[in-house]
């Protein structure tokens, strides 16, 4: 462990302080920190992980990037903009333009699925196995 890990603010926050201050998990917390995308906390002179208004910040970011979709290597090639790794927004907006695409790929694909769903759900009576309109969709053949 280097000098500069081993940090103590006023504001430092333990682990339970961070998963309050943001509404994530204790173990969700612990995964970001074993895939990278959040940071090793500083340490006190004593060990103990303490963590920042920029952890709160980033894990924050971290959070909101999941509920929209972005992969963990998505968040991390968000993150290059503030690290350095992006030289411009227009590569952010790239990134963001193809996650976009992606969703409404998949929000085709559940229409799709929706309006199959609902047709032959429709034509199902509900009666006698044979008959069913939804088992046929899916292929399912009967031996009589």
């Amino acid at each position: 462990m280097t000098a500069d890990h081993v940090t103590a603010t006023p504001k430092a926050l333990r682990r339970a302080d961070l998963a309050r201050a943001t509404g994530c998990n204790l173990e969700t917390i612990r995964y970001y920190e074993g895939a990278g995308v959040l940071p090793p906390p500083a340490r006190t002179a004593a060990g103990h992980r303490s963590y920042g208004t920029a952890d709160v910040q980033r894990l924050r970011f971290i959070l909101r990037a999941r509920e929209l979709g972005f992969t963990l290597e998505d968040i991390r090639g968000l993150q290059g903009l503030g690290d350095g790794a992006l030289h411009s927004c227009t590569e952010v907006k790239s990134k963001a333009e193809a996650h976009l695409a992606e969703v409404r790929a998949k929000i085709a694909d559940l229409t799709r699925i929706e309006v199959v769903l609902a047709e032959t759900s429709a034509k199902c009576s509900g009666g006698d196995l044979p008959d069913c309109a939804v088992l046929q969709s899916l292929g399912h053949q009967y031996a009589g």
